[in-house]
């Protein structure tokens, strides 16, 4: 008998002996009454199955017992069973990291004392382990497969005996609360450990001898969670499981109590921070550090900082997160207000207030305002999404962790990303699209089908919530990839197609439930629209595609990315011919692998879509009919802005980048070629380092809205007309009203909303006479020849409106404002707190 002091070291093999055929393993505390029969049951069976299973050892690992269970191992006389003895109870972890220390089988069999799993299912998992007859942990793939997925015909190292999988039967069960407690586990382990394994704490698992050895050397678990840190050992390794049903009963005397259940959740708690790669913490931190770089200048101190190219989405956004969170504490509807706009409203659903942000961000919209928490969503929100991808990178494409890195940035710090960065979090919070990416592709594997279906159903509702354009475009990203994967991979395409067909309409019968109130009162409820009108060709220029963009830190050429973009925030292309290039270069070495097909042609497609249904040749008046006409006049698509569709490019871009720096990172003996490829790719991507996107000192609110002295002239009811009315071109008056707590509501807005009898779509609210004249005014500063007419008009407006006051604040033009409002109401107005007030309310 051997105690703790004299035991094998973890790893080192004793050397009294040579090498067996099998080993056994059981960890004991307190078992004699319990661990007699069970000697008797395997030593009998091995005996009888010499044939099969050879020479053999069986190790008792006393783990601190204070009854006779080491007394009863010695009395057997038995030179195959052995004692190893520890001087104190620390937990079935230890005594199985002692017990496998000190084996010499080619095969390790562990089982627990009470033998609820009958010796007899040895023979299963030896096949199982011998001809790999079992369900691997994970399959090989037929979509996009894993690097670290162990190939289809990999002999397992491991078969474990499972209670829950198809064909296992169970004689005597557990307590109802123990097998609640044990399912719940299992799920959990399954999330955070070891994806895929059904049962991972039955204590009968067969292991390659070596492997086995290796992986309980490395672990550092005493309690029950063992089982979980070795099976991570080898999932993480890439290795093969098989796991097998079997046939169990549950056995009186379980040293498992209800609270070890917890001890198991500290455990693994304890390994998945231990787990993490510093590698992946590094990432997380550049990726974090790269999101505040980008938004250094509004960062510490939003209140007072305004992002310029942002044109008025900084004002429109930050009023989204504010009337969100002001619907929730006054329980309204959070899919309306009349806030602005009124008194028609706005139809919030249907101008992507990104409830699946603006909620959870309520409590601090509450206690800091709305350009702190929009400032802080789209900062956490871009350091999340570069996360996402890097692990939808790391799993799917490549292993090396720097090269997934590069990749990831790109994806999400590529130049469209930093021109919506400016003001658009629905296209930089895309966290949830390399998620969907991922559910999708385990549905091609035919991994969980019915599981899966259900949360890609539950990831797109989500989605739905966070922006629907960014989704809809995903999806157009992902149909490309599949059609040229299918091209390629023709196998797999045959395989993947029926299970990713019923997983799909697993999700759509899980997602539809969920947002088709959402969706029906963002097309048919009030100021809902049919369309939104982006002109005859929104598309990208092939030279935008070539060009750098406005914020690009060395290369960027304003001038020249504003003639090729709508505005600074929509510079959807603009990833530089130096990239393009590279890319090229990279399709054309790695040609062979089907991956980089399917990449580029994702990224060509996207690409040329982008291009809009007119594609005019540059430096020509030729213009030729572009494939996004098929697509512009169907229902969703017509109000896409299509040069978005470019965005598509990044993360496609990315993996390409990714491919071909694992690549040239694993050219130990060819220096020149790594060397040169490196610095190719330091050219390419050099060039679209972005600088930090610009801001300016934001203008004071005049006193009259930050001291509640609009009070005195809004009553119930009514509304508060600023002068002009707010509209997409100057939309401060947001600003102000939640600076007064948004207290009043305002007519005009900057939102989208319905025009005209057909209801089409428009930025803003529906144009009347007298906001007309108010607004070219302010633009020209020539106030028109105003009479009775005007006079008429502007008292129908002001009422439709239900005016009680109209307000002129200091701004370019104000002279002129001011001259039309007195002409309009017949008198002058007076200066209050910075603005110039005319009171509409009879006798004022």
């Amino acid at each position: 008998m051997s105690t703790l002091d004299d035991a094998p070291l973890p790893g080192a093999a004793p050397d009294s002996a040579g090498p067996l055929d099998l080993s056994v393993v059981i960890p004991a505390y307190n078992e004699e009454h319990r661990l007699g029969p069970t000697l008797d049951a395997i030593t009998t069976y091995l005996e009888e199955s010499d044939d099969r299973f050879g020479e053999w050892e069986i190790i008792v690992t006393d783990d601190g017992s204070t009854d006779g269970t080491g007394a009863l191992v010695t009395a057997r006389e038995d030179p195959r069973i052995r004692l190893i003895s520890a001087n104190r109870n620390r937990g079935k972890g230890h005594a199985l990291r002692l017990g496998v220390a000190a084996t010499r089988g080619h095969r390790i069999l562990i089982t627990d004392a009470d033998l609820a799993t009958p010796i007899e299912e040895l023979d299963t998992l030896d096949k199982a382990l011998s001809e790999g007859t079992a369900a691997p942990l994970r399959g090989a793939g037929n979509c996009a497969p894993s690097p670290h997925e162990p190939a289809p015909d990999e002999q397992p190292i491991s078969a474990i005996a499972s209670r829950t999988i198809p064909g296992a039967t169970i004689g005597n069960r557990q307590h109802r609360i123990r097998e609640l407690l044990s399912r719940a586990g299992n799920l959990l382990i399954r999330r955070i450990a070891v994806p895929g394994i059904h049962d991972t704490q039955c204590g009968f698992k067969l292991f390659d001898g070596d492997h086995a050895r290796e992986a309980f050397a490395a672990s550092r678990l005493n309690g029950w969670g063992i089982d979980v840190e070795v099976l991570r050992h080898f999932h993480r390794a890439g290795l093969r499981i098989a796991e097998v049903p079997v046939h169990w009963s549950h056995q009186p005397g379980s040293k498992v109590r209800n609270l070890d259940y917890v001890r198991v959740l500290a455990e693994l708690t304890r390994l998945r921070v231990r787990s993490l790669r510093p590698a992946d913490l590094f990432a997380t931190l550049l990726f974090l550090l790269m999101a505040m770089a980008l938004y250094s200048g509004r960062l510490f101190d939003p209140a007072h900082r305004y992002l310029p190219d942002s044109l008025q989405d900084q004002n429109q956004w930050e009023w989204f997160f504010d009337v969100t969170a002001h619907n929730l504490v006054h329980l309204h509807n959070p899919l309306f207000s009349d806030l602005q706009g009124f008194p028609d409203g706005v139809n919030l659903m249907a101008n992507t207030v990104m409830l699946g942000l603006s909620v959870p961000f309520a409590p601090l919209t509450l206690l800091a305002g709305p350009a702190v928490s929009l400032s802080i969503a789209m900062t956490l929100g871009m350091a999340v999404t570069g996360l996402a991808w890097y692990w939808l990178i790391v799993k799917r494409v490549v292993a090396q962790r720097i090269a997934a890195f590069v990749g990831a940035a790109l994806a999400t710090f590529a130049p469209p990303m930093v021109s919506h960065a400016n003001a658009h979090p629905n296209f930089v919070v895309l966290f949830m699209i390399p998620l969907i990416i991922d559910r999708a592709l385990r549905l091609c594997e035919g991994e969980r089908v019915v599981r899966n279906g259900i949360v890609l159903g539950l990831m797109a509702a989500y989605q739905v919530f966070l922006g629907e354009e960014p989704l809809l475009l995903a999806m157009l990203g992902m149909v490309l990839f599949a059609s040229a994967y299918g091209v390629v991979r023709r196998d797999a395409a045959k395989a993947a197609w029926r299970p990713l067909l019923a997983g799909l309409a697993i999700a759509a019968a899980v997602c539809l439930p969920l947002v088709a109130g959402a969706l029906a009162w963002q097309f048919a409820g009030p100021q809902s629209y049919k369309s939104v009108l982006h002109g005859d060709n929104a598309g990208n220029s092939p030279l935008a595609l070539l060009s750098f963009a406005e914020r690009s830190l060395i290369a960027g050429n304003e001038i020249r990315a504003d003639s090729l973009s709508l505005n600074p925030t929509e510079q959807n292309a603009f990833y530089g011919w130096p990239l393009v290039l590279v890319a090229f270069a990279i399709v054309v070495r790695l040609w062979e692998d089907r991956l980089v097909k399917a990449l580029a042609f994702t990224a060509v497609g996207a690409a040329v879509l982008s291009l809009g249904p007119k594609i005019r040749v540059p430096m020509t008046d030729d213009v030729y009919p572009g494939p996004w006409a098929l697509l512009a006049k169907l229902p969703l698509f017509e109000s896409v802005i299509e040069g978005r569709v470019a965005m598509v490019c990044a993360p496609a871009l990315g993996m390409l980048l990714a491919l071909a720096l694992q690549r040239l990172m694993a050219m130990k003996t060819r220096l020149g070629t790594q060397y040169v490829g490196l610095l190719g790719l330091c050219l390419a991507l050099i060039p679209l380092i972005p600088a930090p996107l610009r801001t300016v000192e934001r203008p004071a609110t005049p006193a009259f809205f930050t001291d509640g002295t609009w009070k005195s002239y809004v009553r119930e009811g009514e509304s508060l007309v600023t002068v002009p009315l707010p509209d997409p071109g100057n939309a401060e008056a947001l600003h102000w009203q939640q600076q007064a707590g948004l207290g009043f509501k305002l007519p005009g807005g900057y939102f989208n909303g319905p025009y005209g009898p057909d209801r089409i779509g428009i930025y803003g609210a529906s144009p009347r006479y007298t906001s007309n004249m108010l607004r070219d005014v302010r633009y020209t500063g020539l106030v028109p020849t105003i009479g009775k007419n005007w006079r008429a008009q502007a008292k129908r407006d002001f009422a439709f409106w239900k005016a009680g006051a109209l307000v002129v604040a200091p701004q370019s033009h104000d002279d002129a404002l001011r001259k039309a409002v007195t002409e309009l109401v017949g008198r002058d107005g007076k200066w209050v707190d910075g603005v110039w007030v005319w009171d509409l309310h009879k006798g004022s």
